[in-house]
């Protein structure tokens, strides 16, 4: 029975500590996302099994986000240039093909009708008659004359004439027309064709990141080149790490982003990218994984982000390339293969090692217990006299207590002799 009632206390108190005790209240929990719920801490979610890391940016470039329940859709229609260009090639080229096919169908429409209003289908064999368009006699050649006209091809067969004014009018209307129909469209094809993004595929990042010493510091590390022989002008890379977090007041901030230092304040972040170069970032205290050790290295949920921009030398357009690295891809204690070889005349590169690492002497141990072996390996006499200091305090803290009893038996004695003497 006691023990029953034992287990009963246990479980009671587990539920209570499950409550919140800040508030006697039920507080209902906000619907998170999916995303959110995915990325709940551990001990915020009841699932304690392991999952797979969700990437937030996937190896190619290409962002996992996707938008839903987007209400306010006429924000696209606004911007209609910027949204044909996103659009995909086989929506474009439909679009393409719609515009002209609509606009030469309705401009058809209406050459057909004035000659229809104006009786030129009641007069095509009467030589006397001045039609508004001559050789004009049905649907079919008034489509084939809204195609020349806008199209300025010009056959000669078929012509308007000074006898129509509201022709001249149309004419001059579908000229305009067209020409901005020809203007955007071509313009819409020509800013997909030249879009930078296939550039982006010749800038390539090793698929591993490694973590080892540099110059006695513990350093993040991952390598960026260029397959071709036109170069990325201005350069720049930066890093984003890509962690799920809990505020000290209780607020959960999904896919919490922070900045990676790769060289910001020195300028070794703009690169002169000519042959692969490896980013190396300092773990200190102002680096996020200041406190990371290889044994928690792989228990951590976090995704690094690299960014690489420039402008490509043809063409003068800012290129972006990207990629991610998940904890599985991090790599403790390896560094890069070399690739670069000095040849007769010139230098090589050997892109059949761009990804490969091997392993090297590297201390397991985090940045900050690597700081703080350092600092107790460089002040050993000041440790050693704060010690003494400590322990000669102690010292007189245990003389002080004994004075007061070696005073009294002095005192004691003193009076004894004293009456002594009187005696």
């Amino acid at each position: 029975m006691a023990k029953l009632t034992e287990s009963m206390t246990n479980v009671l108190e587990g539920d209570s500590m499950d409550q919140d005790v800040e508030s006697p209240v039920a507080i209902h929990q906000p619907k998170l996302p999916k995303q959110a719920r995915d990325d709940l801490p551990r001990h915020v979610s009841r699932d304690r099994t392991k999952r797979k890391i969700q990437r937030y940016v996937r190896k190619d470039g290409k962002c996992n986000v996707h938008h839903g329940n987007v209400r306010e859709t006429y924000r696209y229609l606004t911007d209609i240039f910027t949204t044909l260009v996103d659009l995909k090639w086989r929506f474009n080229l439909l679009i393409f093909v719609m515009v002209y096919t609509v606009t030469w169908l309705f401009f058809g429409m209406i050459w057909w009708l004035i000659a229809y209003i104006r009786g030129d289908m009641d007069h095509i064999e009467d030589p006397s008659w001045t039609p508004c368009v001559t050789n004009l006699n049905g649907f079919v050649s008034a489509f084939l004359f809204s195609i020349e006209t806008e199209t300025t091809i010009g056959y000669g067969y078929r012509v308007i004439t000074d006898k129509c004014p509201e022709g001249i009018i149309l004419l001059l209307i579908q000229s305009v027309l067209g020409s901005i129909v020809n203007a955007f469209m071509v313009g819409c094809m020509f800013v997909k064709i030249s879009q930078p993004k296939k550039r982006a595929e010749t800038l390539v990042f090793s698929t591993h990141a490694v973590i080892s010493m540099r110059d006695g510091k513990l350093c993040l590390m991952f390598r960026v080149g260029d397959l071709r022989n036109s170069h990325i002008v201005e350069a720049s890379i930066r890093a984003k790490l890509i962690k799920s977090k809990q505020t000290s007041e209780g607020e959960f901030i999904p896919l919490n982003q922070t900045d990676i230092n790769v060289g910001y304040y020195t300028g070794d972040d703009r690169l002169f990218l000519v042959s692969p170069l490896i980013i190396s970032h300092e773990i200190n205290q102002q680096s996020p994984f200041w406190e990371i050790s290889k044994a928690q290295l792989p228990k951590e949920e976090l995704e690094i982000v690299v960014i690489l921009e420039g402008m490509v030398e043809a063409t003068g357009m800012t290129c972006q390339a990207r990629s991610s690295y998940i904890t599985s891809e991090i790599l403790w204690g390896y560094r890069f293969t070399p690739v670069l070889t000095l040849e007769d005349g010139f230098y090589e590169v050997d892109y059949n090692s761009f990804h490969e690492t091997y392993e090297t002497s590297t201390p397991s141990l985090s940045a900050k217990e690597l700081a703080e072996l350092a600092s107790r390996a460089e002040l050993p006499l000041s440790w050693s006299v704060s010690s003494k200091l400590n322990q000669h305090a102690e010292l007189e803290t245990e003389e002080e207590e004994k004075n007061p009893e070696e005073q009294t038996e002095r005192n004691g004695d003193v009076a004894n002799l004293e009456n002594e003497s009187k005696v």
